[in-house]
């Protein structure tokens, strides 16, 4: 016992020691930390978690919106609580957060809102029984590591067997969260309405064949990419039962919407679909832990963007909205909120890299429906990154006006673009490590005084 205490304290000594150096030296540290504790200690995580309430929430699409929302009501709610907000979701990020609120002396009960890697789930119930897990949706992203959906779900699921106990909060939307061969407690949430009229599923859609016999699914609504109420007319199989539902939408506009949970109307600070999806996701796991409508819609009303996720920055004057693309289903949603602008006329940036957390197969930026930009007045297209020009390619293809590109090499250039637009609006639409590498740059301009 004595040599493990020793172990565990020089685990955490070293990680809290590198967590400072790398806070105040390099303006970073949201994985080394975490790498360092885990080799003095590799099963650091179960001592530091010890006295947390943990919910975890894995996903595609939505995981650190949703996180942020999630930690927010239950900050509204006056919960001592913590969360991974930087969006560090692997298994060093997470020991990471932990190590960081830890204390030899103070062990009341906490929460722990954490996000989670979808390959990384496996790696954190090895240490932790979470109150409950979370899964947003599943799409294809980054192939080249994580392979189809079904295999990103086998990934989640290999570390959801491993905590029987734990309650899953499901989307219901999302045929490949229906009928878990799991043993834990499940409920769902979904869409009851949707605005989309559409019920034939898109050829480019994700898992649009019944998991159980192959047929292709039908649908009452869809609510975007493979999302909304399915069934098979072959085998019978359809969408569970909804415990917490989206019942109507009041608005929809560019600024967020109204919607109605339930029998409670919310109000949304972020726009498109998939924000109210995350809203209510953030809501089920809200009303699991039995707090209050009001609570809730107090939280949303306050909620501000995580960094990237639809983050607004003013520069020289402009309305910059950063919003993070990774795939084909969350970059469509993306140029959906582009269209709320319909009636406006605004300047767009474009920016793909191929790094790691990229992906580094750009191939499916020609499964994103770009086409749909064509009709609106766009005045300037500033397109940036590794491969600008293969992006380049896929606009011009798409209809919109070689004459309105910008190709700028670096992000002096694009951010020089971005001062001289001739719109007071742009959006800015980047992949992750262009977003996180653009926003870094972004800081040492002045422009974001918070970098993490």
């Amino acid at each position: 016992m004595f040599k493990i205490y020793i172990k565990s304290f020089l685990s955490i000594i070293s990680s809290k020691i590198t967590k400072y150096l790398s806070k105040n030296l390099l303006k970073g540290g949201t994985n080394f930390p975490g790498k360092v504790a885990l080799k003095f200690d590799k099963n650091i995580l179960k001592i530091v978690a010890n006295n947390y309430k943990v919910i975890l929430i894995t996903g595609t699409n939505g995981k650190t919106t949703t996180t942020s929302m999630v930690y927010n009501v239950l900050k509204e709610n006056g919960f001592d609580v913590i969360t991974n907000a930087t969006g560090a979701n692997m298994l060093p990020g997470i020991v990471s957060t932990f190590v960081e609120n830890y204390s030899f002396f103070n062990k009341k009960e906490r929460y722990a809102v954490i996000e989670v890697d979808e390959a990384n789930v496996k790696f954190i119930t090895k240490h932790i029984t979470p109150e409950s897990i979370t899964i947003t949706n599943l799409f294809r992203d980054q192939l080249d590591r994580y392979g189809e959906v079904y295999t990103t779900l086998n990934k989640i699921l290999e570390g959801v067997v491993n905590v029987p106990t734990t309650k899953l909060i499901l989307n219901g939307d999302e045929s490949l969260l229906g009928r878990l061969d799991v043993k834990n407690p499940a409920i769902y949430y979904g869409f009851n309405v949707s605005p989309n009229k559409s019920t034939t599923v898109d050829m480019n859609s994700d898992a649009k064949f019944c998991k159980i016999c192959k047929h292709p699914y039908s649908y009452n609504f869809i609510t975007y990419n493979h999302l909304g109420d399915f069934y098979c007319p072959n085998c019978g199989f359809k969408r569970e039962k909804l415990t917490y539902s989206m019942d109507e939408i009041i608005d929809l506009n560019a600024n967020g919407s109204k919607v109605k949970f339930n029998d409670s109307i919310f109000s949304i600070t972020q726009p498109g679909i998939y924000n109210i999806y995350n809203a209510l996701c953030a809501y089920s796991i809200a009303k699991e832990l039995n707090i209050k409508d009001e609570v809730i819609e107090a939280s949303f009303l306050t909620q501000t963007s995580s960094f990237g996720r639809q983050e607004t920055i003013n520069i020289n004057g402009k309305d910059v909205k950063i919003i993070l693309v990774k795939n084909p289903a969350g970059y469509n949603q993306a140029l959906d909120t582009l269209i709320l602008n319909k009636n406006e006329s605004f300047s767009a940036a474009f920016l793909l890299n191929d790094n790691y957390a990229d992906g580094k197969d750009v191939s499916w930026i020609w499964d994103v429906d770009f086409e749909k930009l064509h009709n609106l007045n766009i005045r300037e297209v500033f397109i940036s990154g590794m491969r600008a020009y293969d992006m380049a390619v896929r606009l011009k293809v798409c209809g919109l006006n070689p004459s309105t590109f910008i190709v700028n090499d670096t992000f002096e250039e694009l951010t020089n673009s971005i001062e001289n637009a001739k719109e007071n609006k742009i959006y800015v639409l980047a992949t992750y490590t262009a977003m996180i590498n653009f926003r870094k740059y972004l800081n040492t301009k002045g422009y974001i005084k918070k970098l993490w």
